[in-house]
């Protein structure tokens, strides 16, 4: 099976280097067929967010919430090998893991199946982003 990257101009030899990924606007995604496919899917879609996570989030604030789904994707999706991948985002304790699951974002496996992007090699500050961007537009659904 051959897996095509949503970012393919990304791979461009002659392509001037990338500003860090905090030093650029968040892009705009189409997302909507992510999240057909998604809605079908039992297991991604029993995933919801519960009263107190729902007050965490309004508590800390969107930006906030942004800013540690930005950490947890560095720290735990983005390295090209997670010594205990498929293991490492908790089923619960925090809107973000949540939001993980939901929407194929939890390991590299569930990366690469479900939004294209292979494991294996670390993610660019892109890929980064659109997950980011992923996660983020699942939790506001709730808030």
């Amino acid at each position: 099976m051959q897996m095509n990257s949503l970012f393919p101009d990304l791979f461009d030899e002659g392509k001037a280097p990338e500003a860090p990924a905090a030093a650029q606007p968040a892009p705009e995604y189409d997302l909507t067929d992510l999240f057909e496919r998604l809605s079908h899917s039992p297991f991604r879609s029993r995933f919801r967010l519960k009263p107190a996570d729902i007050a965490y989030i309004r508590e800390k604030g969107m930006d906030t919430i942004r800013q540690h789904a930005a950490d947890f994707v560095r720290k735990r999706l983005a390295p090209a090998v997670i010594p205990n991948d498929g293991k490492q985002t908790p089923m619960r304790g925090h809107p973000v893991f949540i939001a993980q699951h939901a929407t194929g974002c939890c390991c590299r496996g569930c990366f690469a199946k479900w939004h294209h992007i292979p494991a294996g090699r670390p993610l660019t500050p892109e890929e980064q982003r659109y997950a980011v961007a992923v996660l983020m537009k699942w939790i506001e659904q709730f808030t």
